[in-house]
Parts: structure tokens; sequence; C-alpha cells
């Protein structure tokens, strides 16, 4: 069988939701869970576009060695120059460039013609080739860019050295068969095209990006770049998760494998909601809530009767885990530490210790902590042990029918050790809280966007909230997770503004003109 390579772009492309704003060690996790899925390339970032994600991009580069690590770089030499010194530590390091080649964009964002920008496409691949060992070329807007001008250029950049070849529906306007027959069309009439890799990168503008990933695959793509819960720019990428099923349960008709773990695509969306503050929507194919549960009358008796009358492939296929382990009050410290390493964490032994400290405190408010929780406990400790701004030391709501929310809060200045003592009222008690909470920080904060969401079920599951808030003319956002709803509300509120804090302190403060230049970096 054709063997299908995975090329996930999450901390790329999947990172440029609205909204979404990863640290560091957040990233890393993230890699690190990748990793264990078994993706062949990870694209790990765009290094030129600040010096936070170089930094990123550097540290996934040196620690990841299961898969190959990569990043986005323009068609220009410095951000070439910067993608080697973020990657060149690498297991494997390689870099995907890009250029626009649709009229569209030669004529409007590039302001070139046909033959200028041919040029500047052959002479950067062989830039790239001279530190890369693997370099990967991208037509941004393929999908829309002539296909003699587009089977032209493919050929120059493979003339020139280009090991991959990336056809994006960078906009997500292609059908499926439209957006095959540019894969057929590039087989057919592209000298050297059986000498590199074909891949397909598409968007979910009008619901189509895995569909026309699979036609892709049909027609010759040896390489699917695809996000984690099809998170992205607009309306989304592709799937990973949903085309790599797809191709398992049809086996019989696309005749392909990968090598990914399919059992760790569960724990892997798991992770990259929590994380981005994204929730999977419980219809989700593959990863929502609702893929197994059946409620019709007749699907119930049909399942009851044979699961493969409703089901096409059982929960545990994807790390579903309908037996799974719930640790309680009377679990020890192996039971707890065992639990952490199923679940992907790498923890020194004093981590381990604290976390088990903080898992016991828990369980004396909380009968049974499922792995959502003790997920939740240990991504609410990395948080908050990043100090740098204000650390939340009280808080007090009063609120009833007829009277007006009032909130009290008491903060801690981690810069010069000042407690703060503050009190506001409002609408509502969140409004309290944050009126409060403004009050204490002493500058106004904006707030963008605010989401709850239950971890589990039952009336002492965790409250996680995410926000998005704009200070000192900047956008971050924020997660809290806590029993009370309140006090979860606070935390997402203070990590906001520490997020933001935290990269002006390591002069990683950039303002939008400072980044402008990269305003392309949506390539696929």
């Amino acid at each position: 069988m054709r063997k299908i390579n995975f090329f996930d772009t999450t901390l790329r492309d999947g990172e440029q939701s609205p909204g979404v704003n990863l640290n560091s060690e957040e990233k890393l996790a993230i890699a690190r869970q990748l990793e264990r899925l078994g993706v062949d390339v990870m694209e790990a970032g765009f290094p030129a576009s600040s010096q936070a994600d170089f930094q990123s991009v550097q540290e996934i580069a040196r620690e990841i060695r299961g898969c190959s690590v990569t990043g986005l770089a323009r068609s220009v030499k410095s951000d070439i120059d910067t993608a080697w010194e973020a990657l060149k530590d690498g297991a494997s390091p390689r870099i995907h460039i890009f250029i626009a080649t649709s009229d569209i964009h030669l004529k409007y964002k590039l302001k070139k013609t046909r033959e200028q920008v041919i040029e500047q496409a052959v002479e950067m691949v062989k830039y790239a080739k001279s530190k890369f060992p693997i370099v990967q070329w991208s037509a941004e807007d393929a999908c829309r860019t002539d296909l003699g001008y587009l089977a032209k250029i493919v050929g120059k950049v493979i003339e020139a050295g280009a090991d991959v070849i990336n056809l994006p529906d960078t906009v997500g306007y292609l059908a499926p068969a439209e957006y095959g027959n540019i894969f057929k069309y590039i087989k057919e009439n592209v000298p050297g095209i059986d000498n590199v890799t074909l891949s397909a990168h598409c968007h979910d503008d009008l619901g189509m990006a895995v569909a026309n990933s699979l036609a892709a695959i049909e027609n010759g793509a040896d390489q699917i770049e695809s996000v984690i819960n099809g998170i992205g720019e607009r309306a989304g990428n592709a799937s990973l998760e949903e085309i790599a099923v797809a191709l398992y349960i049809r086996k019989d008709f696309y005749q392909a494998e990968t090598r990914l773990k399919l059992d760790e695509i569960k724990r892997t969306s798991d992770l990259v909601s929590n994380l981005t503050g994204m929730a999977v929507p419980r219809n989700k194919a593959v990863v929502g809530d609702n893929a197994f549960a059946h409620e019709s009358g007749i699907h119930q008796d049909g399942y009851l009767k044979e699961k493969t009358t409703y089901e096409i492939f059982s929960p545990e296929l994807v790390g579903v885990k309908t037996d799974a382990l719930v640790l309680g009050k009377h679990s020890g410290r192996h039971a707890f530490k065992d639990k952490l390493k199923q679940l992907g964490f790498q923890f020194e032994e004093e981590e381990v210790n604290h976390f088990f400290r903080i898992f016991k405190e828990f369980t004396a408010k909380k009968k049974e902590i499922t792995d959502e929780d003790i997920i939740a406990i240990v991504l609410e400790e990395k948080v908050s042990s990043r100090k740098a701004g204000y650390d939340l030391e009280g808080l007090q709501v009063n609120y009833g029918t007829s009277q007006v929310p009032t909130a009290t809060a008491t903060l801690r200045n981690q810069f010069t050790d000042e407690v703060i003592h503050e009190a506001a009222t409002g609408t509502g008690s969140i409004e309290a809280v944050y009126n409060t909470l403004e009050r204490c920080i002493g500058e106004e904060v904006q707030l963008l966007d605010y989401r709850i969401q239950s971890n589990g079920k039952g009336r002492d599951a965790f409250a996680q909230v995410y926000v998005q808030v704009l200070f000192e003319g900047k956008e971050g956002s924020g997660r809290g997770v806590a029993q009370d709803v309140l006090e979860a509300s606070a935390k997402a509120y203070i990590n906001a503004v520490n997020r933001i804090l935290l990269l002006k302190d390591s002069n990683q403060y950039f303002s939008t003109t400072e980044t402008s230049a990269v305003e392309t970096k949506t390539v696929g």
C-alpha cells in the first residue's frame, strides 16, 4: 500500500485561529503529543514572524526527535536564514517556503509578473537548498492559479532542488473533483514530478477541506497537511483525525496507510482543545462527545444486537476509554504517577510529588478525579507557576436577586510584592469581579471574549473559563480552572493580563507595525 505522510500544522496554521495565543510551554506540550501521535512532519511555527516564535520553534526542534520539524518562511533570504538558525539543531531539519502564484495575488499583493515570481521562487529554493536537506515549496493560492502556469513554475522549482511540492487550496474554494484534477494535471504535465512528494493543504471555508484532501490522495498526493480538531484561519483547516480515520476505515478504497497511532487521537484532541480554548463541538466527527452516542430507539436496538449496524469503528480505536480508571481520595502516589505517564506528561520526581499534593487537596472536595480533571489540574498549575504580573490571593462575591452584585479582591503584584485590595460592583457577578480586578491592575482591560465550559459531568465538575482581553494595546488570551465558576473567571482574566506582561517583560512584545511584514503568513 501507499504510505501517506501527515504534515501537522497545528502549531503554525492552527495557532493562527482568532483568539488563540499559545506560550512556549504550551506549544512544547502539544509538540510532544504530536510526536507521540506519530506525525511525520511537524510545522512548529513561523520563525521570522517574532522573537517569541523563533525561540519556540528552536526549542521544539531541539527536543523533538521522532519526526521532522519544519518552519514556514517567505521567499526571502532573511526568512530562510532565520528559519535555519531556529531549525538547524533538529533531527531532520526542513524548511517550508512559499510564494503566491495566482493572478489575483500577483496583481494586488505581490505586484509582480509571472516571470518575476518564477525567478524569485527558483532563486529562493536554490538558496534554501544550500542550507536545508529537505525543501518544501508551496504555491500559495494554487487553487486559483492558471494550470499551465502552475505546471511551469512547479517544474522550475523542482529543477532548482525542491523536494516537496505543496498545492494548497488557500481559500477553501474548490470542490473535490476540481482540487483532485489539479494534482492529476501536475502529475501528467510536469517533468520530474515523480521524484518529489506532492502535498495537499486545504482550508474549510466551504466545508470541503477533508473531502478535498482525500481527493488529492486519490490523484497522487503522498502528503497531507492538516490540523488537530480542524482549527485554523477563518473556518479552519482540514481535520487530521478525520482524514486519518477515513484512510484507516476505508483502506479498501484508498489503498493507503499511515504511521499514526490512532489511539492517541482523542488525547491529542483534548490537549489542543484545552490549551487553545477552542471547544470541540459535541457532534464533531471522530472526537466529539456525541461521536459514539446513540439516542434513536431504532439505532439503539440495532447497536445492542450488533455494534457494526450503526458504529463503523469503536471508540477505543481513537483512544476513547470506555473503562477509564478513575482516581479518588484513596488512590496512591504510584497510581497517580502512572496516570500522569498515560496522559503523556513527563515530570521529574519533585514535580510529580508537587502535583500529587495538589491532587490530594482536590480529592477532599471532589469524590472522583477523571483524566480530564488531572489534565486541568496540571495545566492550571503550569499557568499559575509562571510568575509575572499579578497573583490572585483572595476573592469574595456578594450576590442576591434584590441587591447589587459586589466583589472584593486581593492581588499581589509579582514585580513589586505590593498587596492590592479593591472592591467594585457590576450588573452581574462576573462584571463585578472584572471591574474589581481592573481597579486592582490600575489600567483599562477590555474584555473581548468570554467562554465557560464544564470539565466533565456532575455538580462538582471543574469549570474552565477562557477569555480574550485587550490590555496595553495588545490582545491576549487566558485560561482559568476551578470548581467555582467565579474563581475560574478571575483566574482566566488575570492569566490573560499576565501573558501580555510576560511577553513585554521578556522583550517579546511586538507592535502591529513590527510584525506587519509577515502579513502573508497564511500560506495555506
